[in-house]
């Protein structure tokens, strides 16, 4: 029976392809206490959380807490110059996003769905995003550093700065009067990249898996400066959703203040250090196997930058590994090798708008799938 769960083990196939956080596991479960929760059987019966509000399903609590994660990091500028509108997950609110610049006033006339772009290698998920919906406001416009802007017609461009899939610190490609920019900064804390700056950008997206590992929340926030691309935004998700559920967001608000109160009042809660060091580790590990067996090359990071919030030089530790085979085999789709051969399941290239010499993978899972990871990494030569 021994043999048989050890073979099991073995042959078991780890998946390493969704960027999953469930890393920060360890850390709720010792320092979680202050982020505990209690509902009531009455409570947030109301589809309104603030009438007053321009987001009115945007719970007061979770508003505040929001703004104060950022004025404590200092990641992005939140302060009431800019409105905060919620969605289900910030993949949400880059459709809302698409769709509050692509019904701006004045566009009618212009030919055809407004592009989306974005530099390769981009998210595997903006080019569904578009696309999904086959909409006859905008579409999938590929690569940022190949598209040529029409001079008349308006773009979208996403800039992923920390990116995903490789870490890059992004800034936008298309520079000119029609081209309207995302940001999306949903790895720009912390554990994974200095702050150096206040992020200040017309669009900003966020969401809470990559900030605190509570992907099951289902939450993502914007802060937007113009007000009226805010209320096209805050009216996509209400046709599609109805809003947010307030249970999420009361969860969402605990947890952000717990995390608040382990840096302003010395709380036991240092959730960006815990994340700093397990990025380091996992990240010394990595780079150890990769140089040891020469099979993969890995990207260059630039050197260690002052960071604002850790008060020091701090080094750049994404959250994905993005991996090109370099090895003597003749394999062209290295994810399609690395799950028939080694049973790790990742993200090829080809959905991030390069080559399948080329996976993407994710460092966020468990202790005990990341260790099996680099054990099967080692024995790939």
């Amino acid at each position: 029976m021994a043999a048989s769960s050890a073979a099991e083990s073995k042959d078991r196939v780890i998946n390493l392809d969704h960027g999953d956080p469930t890393a920060y596991e360890s850390f709720w479960r010792e320092s979680g206490e202050g982020a505990y929760l209690k509902i009531e059987g009455w409570e947030n019966m109301s589809y309104f959380s603030d009438r007053n509000n321009l987001c009115w399903f945007l719970l007061p609590v979770f508003e505040t807490e929001i703004r104060r994660i950022h004025r404590i990091v200092g990641n992005a500028t939140a302060d009431e110059s800019r409105h905060i509108v919620i969605g289900n997950g910030s993949s949400q609110l880059f459709q809302a996003a698409l769709f509050a610049l692509s019904t701006q006033p004045g566009l009618t006339g212009t030919s055809g769905p407004m592009p989306v772009v974005s530099a390769a290698p981009y998210y595997s998920g903006y080019p569904a995003a578009a696309d999904f919906l086959k909409s006859t406001l905008y579409k999938w416009g590929g690569d940022a550093n190949t598209f040529t802007p029409h001079p008349s017609t308006p773009h979208n461009e996403a800039i992923c700065s920390p990116n995903n899939p490789d870490g890059r610190l992004n800034n936008p490609v298309l520079l000119n009067q029609n081209s309207n920019n995302i940001h999306d900064l949903a790895y720009y804390w912390p554990q994974y990249t200095p702050i150096t700056k206040a992020a200040d950008h017309d669009i900003m997206l966020f969401t809470i898996s990559k900030c605190t590992g509570h992907a099951g929340c289902r939450l993502g926030w914007a802060l937007v400066k113009d007000a009226d691309l805010a209320r096209r935004m805050v009216k996509f998700v209400e046709l599609g959703t109805i809003g947010v559920s307030k249970d999420s967001q009361h969860r969402a608000a605990a947890i952000l203040r717990a995390v608040s109160n382990g840096y302003e009042s010395g709380g036991a809660c240092k959730l960006f250090h815990f994340g700093r060091k397990m990025m380091a580790e996992r990240w010394e590990r990595v780079r150890e196997v990769v140089k040891a067996k020469g099979a993969f090359g890995l990207l260059e990071y630039p050197p260690p930058s002052y960071c604002g919030f850790l008060r020091e030089e701090a080094t750049h530790l994404p959250a994905f590994a993005w991996l090109k085979y370099e090895g003597n085999q003749d394999i062209e789709d290295i994810a399609s090798y690395l799950k028939t051969e080694h049973s790790i399941e990742a993200r090829g290239g080809r959905n991030f708008g390069t080559t399948d010499k080329y996976v993407r993978i994710s460092l966020l899972e468990r202790q005990k799938t990341f260790d099996v990871f680099i054990e099967r990494l080692s024995s790939i030569s």
